[in-house]
């Protein structure tokens, strides 16, 4: 999984003006000698904190962040449900008929016996009883021989004229795909606040740790100051 920086706009000073001109007033960097990179006033820096703690949230709205993502069909499809404020282009398989990659698994989890939903990360599950079977399958195996049936009929049907839109149906959720997400610094930061935590799938918090330290290098102010919230 992979999160590349496309595209920023603005900075933590766009953030202290846009909720400054309120009042009719602007800031610019405070002017400290060989300090490394673009360094706030004290009064600025309070500011953000004190827009994030209230959640003025539209300042935050004029700064923005484009990305390139790869990962899996099940992570995006996670990450996909958060709307507001983002846009989401994604790689369409309609158009494009490739060789498909699959994610790869160090490990897999045991279901969590405290709860509806998600995994228990200190216990994993390294063989599983197939139907029918009287001997059990190492589970990355069994992994890999979906992918590769997958894979076999999905080209089949490519070969034998079946539309891919059609074709794509038979593919695995473990399948990577990619899209372009763009969106507010306030929009990413409500991502990674629900994504970044224990709770999250492990493989979603991999994609929103990379967002949280990309974000965190570019808007040092506004970023800690809404991941506080």
């Amino acid at each position: 999984m992979k999160v590349d920086l496309i595209d920023k706009m603005g900075s933590d000073l766009s953030v202290v003006n846009a909720a400054r001109v309120s009042f009719a007033k602007k800031s610019n960097w405070d002017d400290i000698p060989f300090a490394e990179g673009n360094v706030l006033k004290e009064s600025d820096a309070r500011l953000i904190k004190y827009l994030a703690k209230h959640n003025h949230w539209s300042p935050f709205g004029h700064a923005s962040l484009q990305f390139h993502i790869k990962a899996p069909v099940f992570v995006a499809r996670q990450l996909v449900k958060h709307q507001v404020g983002l846009v989401w282009n994604e790689i369409s398989r309609r158009y494009v008929d490739d060789e498909p990659e699959f994610c790869k698994v160090d490990s897999w989890r045991a279901r969590a016996e405290n709860k509806k939903q998600g995994s228990d990360e200190t216990k994993t599950i390294d063989e599983v009883y197939p139907p029918e079977s009287d001997w059990k399958f190492p589970t990355s195996s069994l992994k890999k021989e979906v992918e590769t049936l997958a894979l076999k009929y999905y080209n089949t049907m490519l070969e034998s004229g079946i539309a891919p839109e059609q074709a794509r149906m038979i593919l695995p959720q473990s399948m990577m795909t990619e899209w372009y997400w763009s969106g507010t610094l306030y929009a990413f930061a409500r991502v990674c606040n629900l994504r970044c935590k224990p709770d999250a799938q492990v493989e979603t918090q991999m994609v929103a740790d990379q967002i949280d330290k990309l974000a965190k290098d570019l808007f040092p102010y506004s970023w800690e100051a809404l991941r506080d919230v």
